[in-house]
């Protein structure tokens, strides 16, 4: 996972302005459990299929933002709602 400290210092959140920070490892295994289980879905309600390599979480850890090939998908529908 290369994603630029600087890159992830200006990058907020699309939804909420909420800095974002890079999710732990013990996170992404959770998550990828419930993948694996197919009981996670984005924030629009669909399937999470492919396992995530990383994620970006918001501030108050509410939503994280996937990261695939090193790219973060900063859009609120692909968004995994962690509550």
């Amino acid at each position: 996972m290369k994603i630029s400290p600087d890159l992830i210092n200006i990058l907020r959140c699309p939804e909420s302005q909420q800095e974002l920070t890079m999710a732990d490892t013990e996170l992404l295994s959770k998550l990828n459990r419930a993948i694996d289980q197919k009981q996670l879905k984005n924030h629009v309600g669909e399937l999470v299929e492919e396992p995530l390599e990383a994620g970006l979480i918001r501030s108050d850890r509410q939503r994280l933002y996937p990261v695939k090939d090193d790219f973060p998908i900063m859009l609120i529908d692909e968004a995994i709602d962690l509550n």
